[in-house]
């Protein structure tokens, strides 16, 4: 590197860690207002609240995440695909640049060119000229694939790992060879142990000299013995999923210079796409740098926060080195945590704000950042795990969720729809549905579909997709009901923004005790002839991963299920903020800061209620003053558990937590029947009360529900239809929730919308259910007697795409009274059992509906409605004459019928020249569907009283 290059450099680094510090941010202007812990229309009136759900607005409606492959994007195809999107009710997109799927053909006139290249930002800057003029938002990924990194990170600012390897001398040696160090890697200290117990017993680990030369001598002694050497290492990892000319090491989280070179290289670059006009964010996806627990200078960094050299301690982290091995544990997550903070989430910030932009960031995963980590953030994301227990289970959703809650952070996004119903083009709108009310039970307001492939012309149909689940884009058969989808997600989130979170209970997170459970990897004879190969198996250095087995699997059942919400709390946020809640668990907690206990004690001493389980907290973390600070917390235990202090409890079995919960505070949301297939999330308004319902079962849920609020007048809000209308008794609601679907309740002393009659009602059913004409394509129809599944049929087995069923029906005058209604029904659909074993990745809607996948109904040439969830029916009566009348329905089902018709692709040039940097997942024996209209299919006639 130049003098000069070295000056510019460093320069680069001070403006970042000024920025870091907050010394400039009174200087930046950002392009949005930072977010506020209110929602809009906090204190709006009745009427406002109901035309702004009507009418939400447009930064209220879902994004995707845009994945441009290769890159290989085209102007033309940019423009296509952004305006499909805003026709399907989409509010913006995320690029994130990918793998190639297609070797350059000058043939075809089709070609990769590399990422960040010239072309790339060219057409970068279409795609943002694009979504201005049509209003949409546009984020950008900075990087390629996952985690950060690329060519421009050199192997002394690549992800950094302690490399432990144990070296069995030969019997009778006197010495060792060192092993073989390569760029970026250094030998920090060697110790003897017993070989036998090598691998877990540390206890008798003796230090030796660091050797001058390739060979380290060994003491003359008795005994089988082995030597562990400690090493300044680097993972090896490469990012995943690069696109053509982004392929490099993954970059070292702890270090500042890494990340310095990296937005100098790829985010100033990226930048240039936007000219005065910045992104709305930049994005850092979830950080997955496994096995990353170490960097050059921790050893420094250790001795200035912890206040004790690491280097005699290092047995401690491979093994059982005595009573203060987890203590030294915790000193060396907790560095590693706050050098996470500091090295790679400010900086990211600081650079963001100084580009006018903000920080969109999924900040759990390795390294090992915690809950409060995501105050460095300007925009927190979750990540949903394809499970339909991801609600009732710890999840990185409701972590993002609650530190947007924490943080004041209104706007909480998550990546949604992420392995949905593999493989991709298999999911359904129903299936879109059925997880986005998981996320917005957790307290997500702001989706981020994963995701829409970019797919050029000559990629035919259905396109390109996504190694891994799902593809949402024009190619999907059923995508004209999108906009359906769209507007429903649209309300829900508008929704979720108003007012503030009314969650009662807090839990809190046992960082402490999981940083004390972190532990390096020990490496018998690795060759010395290369880094190894990377292996992300195996690292705990996670602390949101490792929180499973700490917070068990009874206690989030027992909060929800007991009719409360909940947040996750950890220390620092303690520390920083109090505790803003009614009630703070602690679930099985053994250490926890002094600092922090004490203000769970002044908590309960006001009023708020504490709970412990399992056990009571008992142990100081970290090595320093450990004897003294753990004597102060079971003084704390004490005074908490033992004392007179009446709203702290110690709940041993956990599977009575929630009984004990009803006892000392009342439940927010109760059914009568117990039902916990139905979850709610609450926010508080000044003008009332906002629930959130939702059946996340496959199965119709009839129950009376009690709701916390004591207000006069309650009202249903329509998500699908933007209607409202007011409820008969707000103090017995009665809730009747086909399968998978949702209600909006809100309540308030303040007038609402008027209750409709319920008069005696007389109907007629109609079949409709034979003789349909239907045509396929442009040159294929047939007259079907009864509906079937039209892959049931040898000549269509392999259609995917639309199909249109024709039908006339003779409507006699008089049955179109003034005091009558028309429904089409299609029918209930049928619930598909549950796999037992559910496999890792289960989500999707149990549900097979009786229109596969959805329909598009018209009633004599104008549209009546859509038919994709239940219950599966529309209103035609606006739309019905006396005498005859045409009905259309189009059907559209999924892509899987003509991609079972494939041979799976073959790949084989593409991995020989770029790797293999993706595998499709699930496309094995792939089988089609059933498609089209089962029927039956009815015409109810309703005639209500006058």
């Amino acid at each position: 590197m130049s003098p000069r290059a070295r000056r510019s450099k460093h320069k680069y680094l001070l403006l970042l860690a000024s920025l870091a510090s907050g010394l400039l941010w009174s200087t930046l202007t950002l392009p949005v207002r930072a977010q506020e812990a209110d929602g809009p229309y906090s204190t709006a009136s009745i009427s406002k609240l109901h035309a702004g759900f009507l009418h939400p607005p447009d930064d209220t409606r879902i994004m995707m995440r845009w994945w441009w492959f290769g890159p290989s994007a085209t102007n033309e195809e940019i423009q296509r695909e952004l305006e499909q999107m805003k026709a399907a009710g989409i509010g913006g997109v995320e690029v994130a640049t990918m793998y190639p799927l297609a070797l350059s053909d000058p043939a075809v006139g089709f070609h990769n060119y590399p990422y960040v290249s010239d072309e790339h930002i060219d057409h970068l800057r279409f795609a943002a000229e694009q979504a201005r003029r049509l209003g949409l938002r546009m984020d950008v990924t900075l990087g390629s694939g996952w985690p950060f990194g690329g060519p421009h990170i050199s192997a002394t600012q690549a992800a950094g790992e302690l490399r432990v390897e144990k070296v069995s001398p030969a019997p009778a040696a006197k010495s060792v060879a060192v092993p073989a160090l390569e760029a970026g890697e250094k030998l920090i200290a060697a110790f003897l142990v017993s070989s036998e117990s090598a691998e877990t017993d540390m206890a008798g680990a003796r230090s030796l000299p660091l050797p001058s030369g390739s060979r380290l001598n060994l003491p003359d002694e008795p005994g089988s013995s082995s030597v562990l050497f400690f090493i300044s290492s680097r993972t090896g990892m490469m990012v995943k999923r690069a696109a053509d000319g982004a392929a490099g090491f993954v970059l070292d989280h702890y270090d500042r210079d890494a990340i310095a070179t990296h937005l100098h290289a790829v985010g100033d670059r990226l930048l240039l796409a936007f000219g005065d006009h910045p992104p709305y964010a930049v994005f850092s996806d979830s950080l997955e740098d496994y096995g990353s627990d170490w960097t050059p200078d921790l050893l420094v960094e250790f001795q200035r926060r912890r206040g004790y050299d690491l280097t005699p301690h290092l047995p401690a982290l491979a093994g059982d080195a005595g009573p203060s091995t987890a203590a030294i544990r915790h000193d060396w997550g907790k560095t590693l945590s706050e050098l996470a903070d500091e090295r790679f989430l400010m900086p990211i910030r600081a650079w963001a704000h100084q580009h006018h932009t903000l920080f969109r960031s999924q900040t759990y995963g390795f390294p090992p950042v915690t809950l409060s980590s995501n105050r460095y953030e300007d925009l927190p994301e979750g990540e949903g795990k394809a499970t339909i227990r991801m609600w009732h289970d710890f999840s990185d959703t409701r972590w993002a969720a609650s530190a947007g809650h924490l943080f004041r952070h209104n706007v909480i996004s998550s990546e949604t729809w992420t392995w949905l119903h593999s493989p991709s083009f298999r999911a359904t709108p129903l299936d879109m549905k059925a997880e986005a009310d998981l996320h917005f039970l957790q307290g997500i307001n702001q989706l981020i579909g994963h995701g829409w492939p970019y797919s050029p012309p000559m990629a035919g149909e259905p396109g390109w997709h996504l190694y891994a689940a799902a593809a949402f884009n024009a190619h999907d058969p059923w995508f004209p009901v999108m906009p359906s989808l769209s507007a429903y997600l649209q309300r829900v989130s508008y929704a979720l923004r108003l007012g503030k979170p009314a969650n009662d209970v807090a839990l809190l997170l046992p960082n402490d005790d999981v940083w004390a459970s972190f532990a390096a990897r020990i490496q018998k004879n690795r060759p010395a002839t290369s880094l190894g190969g990377f292996d992300e198996t195996g690292s705990n250095i996670t602390i949101d991963e490792s929180l499973p087995k700490f917070l068990g699997t009874d206690v989030i059942p027992q909060i929800l299920d007991a009719g409360f919400n909940f947040d996750f709390l950890d220390a620092d946020a303690i520390n920083q903020l109090g505790i803003p809640y009614k009630v703070l668990i602690l679930p099985g907690v053994d250490r926890i800061p002094v600092e922090t206990y004490a203000k769970v004690l002044d908590f309960a001493r006001h009023g708020g209620i504490v709970i412990a389980t399992r056990r009571l907290p008992g142990t100081a973390p970290g090595y320093r003053n450990a004897s003294e600070d753990t004597t102060r917390i079971g003084e704390t235990s004490n005074q908490l558990f033992h004392g007179d202090v009446s709203t702290a409890h110690f709940v041993k079995d956990e599977q009575t937590l929630g009984a004990s919960l009803r006892q000392w505070l009342p439940a927010d949301f109760v059914t009568t029947s117990g039902v916990p297939e139905v979850g709610f999330i609450h926010r508080h308004l000044d003008t009332g009360d906002l629930y959130f319902v939702a059946n996340t079962s496959n199965r119709a849920q009839r129950f009376e529900a009690a709701f916390r609020s004591a207000a006069k007048h309650a009202e249903v809000w329509d998500a699908f239809t933007g209607e409202t209308v007011g409820i008969p008794d707000p103090h017995h609601v009665q809730l009747s929730l086909e399968p998978y679907e949702s209600r909006l309740i809100f309540f308030s002393d303040t007038g609402l919308s008027p209750v409709r009659s319920e008069a005696p009602e007389q109907t007629n059913h109609i079949d409709l259910s034979h003789e349909w004409h239907v045509t396929f394509g442009e040159n294929q129809s047939v007259d079907m007697q009864d509906l079937d599944s039209w892959a049931d049929r040898s000549a269509l087995r392999y259609y995917s795409g639309r199909a249109i069923y024709r039908k006339s029906v003779d409507i006699a005058p008089g049955d179109l009274q003034q005091h009558g209604s028309f429904v089409l029904d299609f029918g209930q659909g049928t619930p598909v059992p549950l796999p037992d074993p559910l496999p890792r990745f289960n989500m999707r809607a149990y549900l097979e509906g009786p229109v596969r996948e959805a329909a598009e109904v018209s009633v004599n040439g104008k549209a009546a409605g859509v038919v994709w969830h239940p219950p599966f029916r529309v209103d035609v009566t606006p739309y019905l004459v006396p005498g005859k009348n045409e009905i259309v329905i189009t059907v559209g089902n999924t892509a899987i019928n003509e991609m079972a018709g494939f041979s799976t692709p073959n790949y084989r040039l593409l991995y020989d020249r770029y790797g293999v940097e993706f595998i499709p997942q699930d496309m094995q024996n792939l089988e089609p569907l059933p498609s089209g209209m089962l029927g039956p299919v009815t015409l109810i006639e309703t005639r209500h009283a006058h």
